[in-house]
């Protein structure tokens, strides 16, 4: 059976928490994306426009950013009415100080009573905490350039770059790795604000008229609190997509050369047709000829070839006997003579 312990914001569960307020931050997670960025030379505030009517003026509606006083500027991100009612405050309290002790109040002081009133919201009977989250902007002289944040809880903290809204856990760990403290320069923060925001809003491409900007820098001992208008903000979009094509230009891999197949062109004579021409024959060279037969003089002497010695001759019915080595010096007369013997001379 459901307790329904989140009925009521006075109401603890037996874990011990309030479900009214975590409620209220998880409306935070859900509304548009809103960053601060603290730079050696002043503050930039950036916030995702989610009403995009062309027929509202710049001028005069500012959907996120709200100037609090002469040195702070905040933005917001959740509920629009709540968020108005808690600008109304800050500028009351800080319209308060300056008429009480003549001069603006400080950054965390401002911050710290509104949150004062915010923490009422939790614990008292009948009243719901405000679903809005603030990123406060400001300067003062002991302090200097300051951003803080403060949730539903009344919970608040300083920061050197944080964001609230829809996708917050994604920008801030880029934040972590691009954030550079002491050399960030208003320029620098204003280029990390537009490539954060490209990553982690909705929209498949960053366009001026979903995108806020504002900048507070101090010139001359006197603050200056600028939101940037369409066409400023369009300028930098441009700067910024033309340095990821750059980057992806070079993080492409090169393309390997594959050299062309040499073919050699068909030869054809001048003045004579393609068609009419043919290739002549291939030359093949004539297979070698056998080693000549060696002379006769360097022939070996017979005698190491046959045994025998002698060769019976028949004379007038008189065997006479012919020595080889003797009467035929050359192997040539030897066999001139054998053919002229007839071969019934023969005995054996």
């Amino acid at each position: 059976m459901a307790r329904r312990y989140d009925t009521r914001t006075t109401i603890f569960s037996p874990e011990g928490r309030l479900y009214q307020v975590e409620y209220a931050m998880e409306a935070i997670g859900h509304a548009g994306t809103c960053l601060g960025i603290l730079a050696s030379d002043g503050i930039v505030l950036a916030a995702e426009r989610r009403n995009t009517n062309k027929l509202l003026d710049e001028v005069f509606f500012s959907e996120k950013i709200y100037q609090l006083n002469a040195d702070m500027v905040c933005s917001v991100a959740g509920i629009t009415s709540d968020a108005n009612v808690l600008t109304n405050e800050l500028r009351l309290i800080s319209q308060r100080y300056l008429l009480q002790y003549g001069e603006s109040i400080p950054c965390e002081q401002l911050v710290s009573w509104l949150c004062d009133v915010k923490q009422a919201y939790t614990q008292y009977g009948g009243k719901r905490p405000f679903g809005v989250s603030l990123l406060y902007a400001g300067w003062d002289h002991q302090y200097g350039f300051q951003l803080y944040q403060s949730d539903p809880s009344g919970n608040y903290g300083g920061w050197k770059a944080t964001c609230i809204g829809n996708n917050s856990a994604a920008a801030v760990s880029m934040l972590k790795q691009e954030y550079k403290e002491g050399e960030t320069k208003i320029d620098d923060a204003l280029a990390l604000a537009i490539r954060v925001m490209s990553k982690t809003m909705d929209a498949t491409k960053l366009t001026p008229d979903k995108l806020e900007l504002a900048t507070l820098t101090r010139h001359d001992n006197k603050t200056y609190i600028k939101v940037l208008p369409v066409a400023q903000v369009k300028t930098l979009i441009a700067d910024h997509e033309k340095k990821e094509a750059a980057e992806a230009a070079k993080s492409k891999p090169p393309v390997a050369y594959n050299p062309p197949a040499y073919s050699s062109p068909a030869y054809t004579p001048t003045g004579v047709e393609s068609s009419a021409y043919t290739e002549p024959p291939v030359y093949k060279p004539p297979a070698p000829s056998p080693p000549a037969y060696p002379s006769t003089s360097e022939a070996p002497p017979l005698e190491s070839k046959y045994p025998y010695k002698h060769i019976p001759e028949k004379n007038n019915g008189v065997s006479k006997g012919v020595s080889f080595n003797s009467e035929f010096p050359k192997f040539d007369d030897f066999v001139h003579h054998l053919e002229n013997i007839k071969f019934d001379q023969f005995k054996i």
